[in-house]
């Protein structure tokens, strides 16, 4: 079942920071911020350290955005430093510059409905207003990595709507107009863009 809509289910785990000490995390500190929840399955893994990587090559476009980056696996903060202070080339992730959240207990992982074979954290991406609302979620199997491209728009597109009262319509992104919920916003609309993406 769907979170969008919802209170974005909060917790207090222990989590290695972005200055590299263990200490608890709790989600609602975060409210008055945009944040951007992701689970991902396992350290020392494939596909995983390098959505870790881009997340943290992008953090400064989230800041920008008054959004906060989270990650979340099933790990021990203790496998998440490791993880943390193993360099890149030798398949570590490096210094990352968000909070890596452990979810040992895979409580949080089931509460976001990502859990699977009650194991391990599907590719689960929740975007959350300032007030702990859920806006807007996307869940990918194991093998399929995300795009931090189209987080990063879904934020804008969240900022975008809170901003100016409209809506974003398919392929919007930064620098295009919006429309306005009605019909005759929406005819004018399509009679303006009929060529966009072609």
């Amino acid at each position: 079942m769907s979170l969008v809509t919802q209170m974005a289910p909060d917790f207090t785990a222990n989590a290695v920071m972005a200055d590299n000490t263990i200490s608890p995390f709790t989600l609602s500190s975060l409210r008055g911020k945009y944040t951007v929840l992701f689970f991902y399955p396992m350290d020392f893994t494939f596909v995983c350290p390098t959505e870790l990587i881009a997340f943290d090559n992008a953090l400064k476009r989230f800041k920008e955005l008054n959004t906060e980056v989270v990650s979340v696996s099933v790990d021990s903060e203790f496998s998440h430093f490791a993880w943390k202070n193993t360099e890149r080339n030798k398949g570590g992730v490096g210094c990352l510059h968000y909070p890596m959240v452990s979810d040992f207990d895979k409580s949080i992982s089931r509460n976001y409905g990502v859990l699977i074979n009650n194991s391990i954290a599907l590719r689960g991406l929740f975007l959350i207003d300032r007030d702990g609302v859920v806006r807007h979620e996307l869940i990918n199997d194991l093998p399929l990595g995300r795009n931090v491209e189209e987080a990063l728009r879904m934020v804008k597109s969240l900022q975008f709507v809170e901003k100016y009262g409209e809506v974003c319509p398919a392929n919007w992104k930064e620098g295009r107009e919006g429309l306005k919920p009605t019909a005759n916003g929406v005819a004018e609309y399509i009679a303006k863009h009929k060529d966009d993406d072609k």
